[in-house]
């Protein structure tokens, strides 16, 4: 058997990868909101539902699905999910993280080239150790504003999905969903290559078990020869009479060096016993971890084909809630513009009715009036017509007083006048005179 390779050599190129995961308390939290669901006056709500009910409804819908975004936003944090690998930001909220990224990258070139400036006593001059010593300094800024773009970005997020509506929320938690679908699929593989690996491995601890246990056989053969050697010795050292003689302490020196050679070798046959044993414990520890992680990758590839055929079809379920509301506002819209138009037509109705009734009193009132005009005007004709009577009387006095005193007979020019106006009525109670053609004015005339 080759002597080249040692169970015992202790190798140092062997990768050790630590694994932190901190699974905290929020999937317990979320189980525990998610069971308090349990309704028993669901029936009664949905046989006595109205549409002002709904409203209410919609709004818890839109609450419980706020706590529960947050909630799965908070065990991201909680299991070392990355923020952005597992959240839709929006344009604003991504550009918080790259810029602050950006800027990193811009610092860390920047002091890259102040330190591969050459350090000679003319660049020194020209500061390059005070140019080293800023860029350091905004380097560490750009680093501390790098930490905290996460935060920043998560603090942008949940103040702005507070206030989202239920479609947002629910697209949210799609997202959620189909991103929990790449990450199962991920874990799937990375479970795999660990199976893999436990499969070489429990190959290779058979073999160093097979190993061991050959090596142990070698040991034990050395073991039994240096045994009777030793046996040999002591017999030996039993037949030298003088205890004071070379020989003596010769034969003392031979059986220490046998007791140490079998001193080794029971050492190496208990090490390669324990590994042999230690070799053989980890087949069966590999194997049983093999199990255990087939078991848990079928489980991820159930959860994952579910979760993956089940988000496809929520995102169709949940464009009908979304339109089932919409459609529940524009019933509500509609209802509200019958409404206003039977309220409309009662008040134009109502103002036609008032506006037919004013028209009729008022024809009334203009019917019942026309007497008491009549009236006052048969007074004022009359007032008239005295007064033409006095004007007529006065006027004959007047012809008779110039007829005496300048032989002029006004009579005929007065009837003419009087004649002449056809509008003026008689003194007889207010007929009014037939009209005669005005005689046509000549030249002589000096009334024309």
């Amino acid at each position: 058997m080759s002597d080249d390779f040692d169970l015992l050599e202790t190798s140092s190129n062997e990768k050790k990868e630590k694994v932190d995961v901190n699974w905290g308390k929020a999937i317990d939290t979320m189980k525990s909101k998610l069971s308090q669901e349990d309704d028993p006056e669901v029936r009664q709500k949905i046989l006595n539902a109205t549409l002002d009910d709904v409203v209410h409804m919609a709004e818890k819908d839109r609450t419980t699905l706020l706590d529960a975004i947050k909630d799965l936003t908070d065990y991201q944090d909680e299991v070392g999910i990355i923020f952005e690998k597992f959240s839709s930001l929006n344009a604003t909220e991504q550009k918080v993280i790259d810029d602050a990224q950006k800027a990193l990258e811009r610092a860390r070139i920047e002091l890259e080239d102040a330190k591969n400036k050459p350090d000679t006593w003319w660049n020194n001059l020209w500061g390059r150790k005070s140019k080293i010593k800023k860029e350091e300094q905004e380097f560490k800024a750009a680093e501390k504003v790098r930490a905290g773009a996460d935060n920043k970005a998560k603090a942008m997020f949940q103040e702005r999905i507070e206030s989202a509506d239920v479609q947002t929320l629910l697209s949210e938690l799609s997202y959620k969903s189909q991103a929990a679908v790449s990450r199962l699929k991920n874990r799937e593989v990375e479970i795999k290559e660990v199976e893999e690996k436990l499969k070489d491995a429990i190959v290779e601890a058979s073999k160093n078990h097979t190993k061991a246990l050959e090596k142990k056989k070698e040991v034990e053969a050395k073991l039994e020869e240096q045994y009777a050697l030793l046996k040999q010795a002591r017999q030996e050292l039993e037949d030298i009479a003088d205890k004071q003689s070379a020989e003596y302490a010769e034969a003392i020196g031979k059986i220490t060096t046998l007791e140490q050679k079998v001193e080794e070798l029971e050492g190496l046959k208990n090490a390669y016993t324990t590994l042999a044993a230690s070799k053989d414990s980890f087949v069966h520890k590999h194997n049983l971890t093999i199990k255990v992680l087939t078991s848990l990758r079928s489980n991820l590839q159930t959860h994952r084909a579910k979760l993956k055929s089940d988000t496809e079809e929520r995102l169709k379920y949940y464009d009908g809630y979304v339109v089932a509301l919409k459609a529940r506002t524009d019933q509500e819209f509609a209802a509200i513009l019958e409404h206003l138009g039977v309220k409309t037509d009662e008040h134009i109705g109502e103002t036609l009715a008032s506006m037919h009734t004013a028209s009729a009193k008022a024809r009334q009132d203009m019917m019942d009036n026309i007497p008491v005009h009549e009236k006052v005007m048969q007074g004022v004709y009359s007032s008239y017509a005295e007064a033409l009577q006095e004007i007529r009387a006065k006027d004959s006095d007047i012809q008779k007083n110039f007829a005496e005193r300048y032989g002029i007979d006004m009579k005929a020019i007065f009837e003419d006048y009087y004649n002449a106006d056809t509008n003026k009525p008689a003194g007889d109670g207010g007929k009014v005179e037939k009209t005669n053609p005005k005689p046509e004015a000549n030249d002589d005339d000096l009334l024309s």
